[in-house]
């Protein structure tokens, strides 16, 4: 089938909750992928995030055909070698002590709230559950996870939402610490703001928190979920601030494109859940942890963050030099390869045009280019990205 029939299939069949463009990749190879009329992209979105080793990366694709030939799926009432021994990796390699695995970003931070509410409860007793996050973030589309993102937009029509949350200013420590209440027991941040348009947190915003944790015995609940796993220049964003979060979550990047969640924790909460009281049926499977395991150890392997810590300041250099001659150019935010360019106009159009010229970014906030491109993109893919991007930004009117 083509582009067409396959979009007029779902337009057909499909719910209309995407919005989508009217295009089906068929394959991918790398920062590359192509449609299904045969036409190539280059691909600096990477699933959003998700392909953070590229298209069908050798080891990640040999690890999925080795286990679909043995076994496919087992239930969580049994052990399963590939899932305890990528805990093992994400604990070797991070500041968290036990794992909980999902299938999704949003299901990871449901996990992460229902932790911090029952660690809460354990130690103190009903009513302090309440739970602060920031305005413009973003934690998921599941109804909990929805309301802990502090974006009305994305909450309008969906009331009741979960009762608990408070939302504050990102990188104003001084109003966080006034939301604080006697019923609060968590703060649940992103490291960097994806979708509220590529904003790192200040280094001294979470040296504050981590303070007020402590104060008020309270859990910092990190949402790793697109910063994580070497796209920030560190393989996990918290590393950047010098600090340890109680829980941290991820997703995204974890399975290399097969669909992966874990809930990371360490100390009490780490031990707070017992048998019966959280769980996922498919969380965890053989092969999707054949393909997280895969996936992670390629890029300790392969020394990734660095690479993305290295291509993310290259990048930078590069649109600051653009940003001379091209007026429409207003900052550039980011850390390593998640990157945020913020226009004076709108950024649909930019995006368009550039999908016109085969390359693919995408817009979030209405007005900010975000580049995630593979890790291991290499630098003349990046020349040619950017040289579409200035093209359309000069082509593009105001």
């Amino acid at each position: 089938m083509n582009n067409e029939t396959i979009t007029n299939l779902g337009l057909e069949y499909v719910m209309n909750t995407y919005g989508r463009l009217p295009l089906s990749f068929a394959r991918g190879q790398g920062s590359y992928v192509w449609d299904a009329d045969g036409n190539r992209y280059l691909d600096m979105v990477s699933g959003i995030a998700v392909n953070n080793l590229g298209h069908c990366h050798p080891k990640v694709v040999e690890a999925i055909k080795e286990q679909a030939d043995r076994l496919l799926h087992c239930s969580n009432l049994y052990w399963n070698e590939n899932q305890v021994t990528l805990a093992k990796l994400i604990v070797d390699n991070s500041c968290g002590s036990k794992v909980f695995f999902c299938n999704s970003g949003a299901e990871a931070n449901e996990g992460a709230i229902k932790l911090a509410r029952k660690w809460s409860y354990n130690k103190y007793g009903a009513g302090r559950h309440e739970i602060i996050t920031a305005l413009n973030s973003f934690h998921g589309r599941t109804l909990t996870a929805l309301t802990a993102t502090g974006q009305q937009k994305y909450q309008q029509g969906f009331a009741p939402l979960t009762p608990g949350f408070s939302y504050v200013e990102y990188n104003n420590l001084a109003m966080l610490q006034e939301a604080i209440t006697p019923q609060t027991c968590a703060i649940m941040l992103e490291p960097v703001q994806g979708e509220g348009g590529v904003r790192p947190a200040e280094q001294s915003y979470f040296a504050g928190i981590q303070e007020l944790c402590q104060k008020h015995d309270l859990l910092l609940i990190l949402d790793e979920v697109q910063t994580g796993l070497g796209r920030t220049g560190k393989l996990f964003a918290y590393e950047h601030y010098g600090i340890e979060p109680h829980i941290f979550t991820l997703a995204k990047g974890l399975g290399g494109g097969l669909p992966i969640g874990a809930l990371v924790a360490r100390g009490e909460a780490a031990e707070t859940f017992k048998p019966g009281e959280h769980a996922a049926t498919f969380g965890g499977n053989p092969l999707a942890s054949a393909a997280g395991n895969a996936s992670l150890t390629a890029i300790i392997q392969e020394d990734l963050p660095q690479q993305a810590l290295a291509k993310g300041e290259y990048i930078k250099a590069e649109v600051q030099k653009l940003a001379e001659r091209i007026p429409h150019i207003k900052e550039f935010r980011g850390l390593g390869l998640l990157i945020g360019i913020e226009l004076a106009m709108e950024a649909k159009p930019v995006q368009d045009y550039c999908l016109s010229k085969g390359l693919i970014v995408n817009c979030v906030q209405s007005n900010t280019i975000r580049l995630v491109p593979p890790l291991n993109i290499g630098y003349d893919d990046i020349d040619r990205a950017l040289a579409i991007l200035a093209e359309a930004l000069q082509a593009v009117e105001v």
